[in-house]
């Protein structure tokens, strides 16, 4: 069973904000840049493209204009 198989809405806040912080660390402060680059990979798996893509919904959202 996958991870988020099971969820009707895919990943949970938390997960995303625990993703978002983890995507920071790794990407020097840039997350979203990060999780824009991590999206491009050719491995990911269905599960992980899910997670950043909601990282990156949620990061969009909270993006001052």
């Amino acid at each position: 069973m996958n991870l988020f198989s099971w969820l009707p809405g895919g990943p949970s806040e938390a997960d995303v904000r625990a993703e978002v912080w983890k995507l920071g660390v790794r990407h020097r402060g840039e997350p979203l840049d990060g999780a824009l680059a991590e999206l491009k990979a050719r491995d990911l798996s269905a599960e992980r493209s899910q997670l950043l893509q909601a990282c990156v919904r949620q990061m969009k959202k909270a993006r001052p204009a």
